[in-house]
């Protein structure tokens, strides 16, 4: 693997950082100013997968910048490929885009609805930023320099005992009965180890940011997308979390499914509790 983009793009990632976030707050802006008002809402593979106007107006600015800025870069955006282009991930450097991460909570005015912006360089996440437009709260992290909120160092919790855990899992957009039994299942399973509480906060990024402050243990989901789970992971792993598979492996970008976790331990309780499915590949 040539490594001299990732090299390169290592000494200026504390300028895309800023940018990000900049970047993260303008967007925000605009879901704060939507965020009450009556909202266009369209579906997409099914009746629980939302989008509005919203979610394309910020995606469009979002990509829009990053052309301008870094003419070079190369993206995937959630709408964008909604509306056709290809999720291809290269060495190139690259960003990979959420602009409504919970758009669900959006629609309902539910105050947790993310902005995320991952950047990749060789496939591998290096930078994320996730901002909360509704609460202010922007997490951020460069590899290997620690993760943040606000400008305070945040750390996952140390506790290794999935009995005394809080466990973040959605029930995804899913409706069919087949896919309805395997989520219930699995929340089931996990439920009865027994664990402290099962949370589903409707955005799959604020759920691993969680886990990444040390206010839940684990998240689990199958059936997400890379711009769902990307910016986060870097997040969490410099919180001094771990981002596989749910099977413990190595995290595959591409796979759709995500285990996110503070120490190993609980992972691997976790894991061993799950029932786990192939899904089509971004």
């Amino acid at each position: 693997m040539d490594l001299t983009p990732l090299l390169l793009t290592m000494e200026n990632l504390d300028e895309i950082l800023k940018f990000g976030k900049a970047l993260a707050e303008k967007a925000g802006e605009e879901i704060k100013t939507a965020f009450l008002q009556e909202k266009k809402i369209e579906t997409k593979a099914g009746c629980a997968d939302l989008v509005t106007e919203t979610d394309k107006k910020v995606e469009c600015m979002i990509i829009d910048e990053i052309k301008k800025t870094y003419p070079h870069h190369q993206f995937i955006g959630e709408e964008s490929v909604a509306g056709g282009l290809k999720c291809n991930l290269t060495d190139a450097p690259t960003w990979i885009v959420d602009p409504v991460d919970g758009t669900t909570n959006f629609v309902h005015r539910y105050p947790y609805v993310a902005v995320c912006l991952g950047f990749c360089v060789n496939k591998i996440p290096v930078l994320g930023v996730v901002y909360n437009a509704i609460s202010g709260e922007m997490f951020a992290a460069i590899k290997g320099k620690g993760a943040f909120c606000n400008e305070r160092k945040i750390q996952v919790s140390k506790e290794t005992d999935l009995k005394k855990s809080l466990i973040m899992a959605e029930f995804g957009s899913a409706r069919d009965p087949e896919r309805l039994d395997f989520v219930l299942n699995n929340l089931r399973s996990i439920i009865s180890t027994p664990v402290h509480s099962i949370h589903c906060m409707g955005s799959a990024a604020l759920n691993i940011c969680a886990v990444a402050s040390g206010q839940a243990e684990a998240y689990v989901e199958f059936g997400i997308h890379c711009w769902d789970y990307c910016a986060a992971s870097v997040i969490l792993e410099e919180a001094g979390g771990l981002a596989l598979d749910t099977t413990c492996t190595p995290l595959d970008l591409m796979a759709r499914r995500i285990l996110a976790a503070c120490n190993m331990d609980i992972a691997q309780g976790l894991s061993s509790r799950l029932t786990h499915i192939e899904l089509p590949r971004d």
